[in-house]
């Protein structure tokens, strides 16, 4: 019995089951979570073959200060839909950080929102 060909095999896929297991885990556990509030700027949903929702969040600390922008991606389309119901409102997005994702398939920031509300 050759053991060539089951070790080359091996030595092909191990890399690749890594890379899927790595990719599993960072998407799986969150560095942080939090919440933060503001306007939503631009909210479109992009990418080639694996469409996500992509938007920026205007946070203002005091009136008459320049908005700092959150960027976020959200890969739920019931969270998606109940973002664009509340568009020209004030919001607090409920986020998870997911440091490391190695391809921006899954998201282009590393910040998904995971909840939203309107806020009064």
């Amino acid at each position: 019995m050759n053991k060539k060909p089951l070790i080359l095999l091996s030595i092909m896929f191990l890399p690749l089951l890594l890379f899927f297991a790595y990719t599993w885990g960072t998407l799986h556990y969150s560095y942080s979570s939090g919440e933060r509030v503001g306007q939503i700027q631009k909210f479109s949903k992009k990418g080639w073959v694996f469409k996500t929702w992509e938007g920026e969040l205007a946070m203002t600390p005091v009136p008459g200060a320049i908005p700092e922008k959150f960027l976020f991606s959200i890969r739920d389309n019931e969270v998606a839909k109940k973002v664009n119901q509340l568009l020209s409102r004030k919001v607090s997005l409920s986020y998870e950080q997911h440091m490391g994702v190695p391809t921006s398939f899954f998201g282009e920031t590393q910040y998904f929102v995971i909840g939203v509300r309107a806020v009064d």
